[in-house]
């Protein structure tokens, strides 16, 4: 996921990606309590663009603890989810045992990387808030191999935007440069408009496995205490990866400004972007 510490790349460089990915098994039941789900009309669009409806056989990649499989199950999708992290697998297992009875899910503890695909295709491979944690030379190629004819793959993205409670995030971010050393001065959240998918189009056009990629995009804002957004944080590979005292310092300067300057309470504005692409 794009990290709200505000740095000028959304996906972390390729030699920390695997242990960065790896922090969320830490704690899957924060994960599971703090990360939002996403809006009731992505899932209408993963039926009518990406084939993912009632009865169709769908190939979800890093499920987390099932924010979007709960609900595919429930609309009747039969989903086999990957998960790389054994905690966040059993979280999403316990999850779905309440909406089986309305599709049929497994959810598989490994990395899509070097699981076998089975010999019956998918008619959509999802991955949401996650394609980025893969492998780049493996997951278009992968997913194309996974999909039949005329399948699609549907990726989804969240972006931090700006909007919410503007004067808190610009005012954040002198925590992060005090604290996180890494962090680029005076660098602000971009406004939706200027945040597109054109790098993941190109990624997939490159493979000759897809066509034209499509795109919907949500925009939302969510209400946050003061503990609900330093638990947020908490699940955030940016956040666990610093050194103890540079992060309780971060989370500490935050948790002061939400409530010295603002009451106790932020919003903040999120950006949803489904791209999905049929495979040739």
């Amino acid at each position: 996921m794009v990290l709200p510490r505000l740095t000028r790349d959304d996906r972390p460089a390729e030699a920390h990606r695997t242990a960065l990915s790896r922090t969320f098994d830490e704690d899957a039941e924060l994960y599971d309590r703090a990360r939002p789900g996403y809006p009731d009309r992505l899932y209408e669009d993963l039926a009518e663009l990406a084939g993912a409806r009632a009865g169709s056989r769908v190939l979800e990649l890093g499920c987390g603890t099932g924010q979007a499989t709960v609900p595919l199950v429930r609309r009747g999708c039969r989903v086999t989810a990957v998960e790389a992290g054994p905690r966040m697998a059993e979280v999403a297992r316990r999850n779905l045992a309440a909406a089986a009875a309305a599709g049929a899910a497994e959810v598989v503890t490994a990395g899509f990387e070097r699981w076998p695909l089975p010999a019956e295709p998918f008619d959509t491979v999802l991955a949401a808030t996650a394609f980025h944690w893969i492998d780049p030379a493996v997951r278009v190629p992968k997913a194309a191999g996974a999909l039949r004819p005329g399948g699609a793959l549907a990726v989804v993205r969240t972006q931090h935007v700006l909007g919410g409670t503007e004067e808190f995030f610009a005012a954040a971010q002198h925590c992060y440069e005090r604290f996180d050393p890494a962090t680029p001065p005076g660098l602000r959240l971009p406004p939706a408009d200027q945040v597109h998918g054109a790098d993941h189009a190109a990624e997939v056009a490159r493979s000759g496995r897809f066509g034209p990629t499509a795109f919907r995009r949500y925009e939302y804002e969510l209400e946050y205490s003061t503990a609900q957004y330093l638990d947020l944080l908490h699940t955030y590979s940016g956040h666990r990866a610093l050194p103890p005292a540079a992060r309780s310092g971060l989370l500490d300067c935050l948790a002061g400004l939400i409530d010295g300057r603002f009451g106790g309470r932020i919003a903040k504005r999120y950006l949803v972007e489904l791209a999905v692409s049929e495979r040739t």
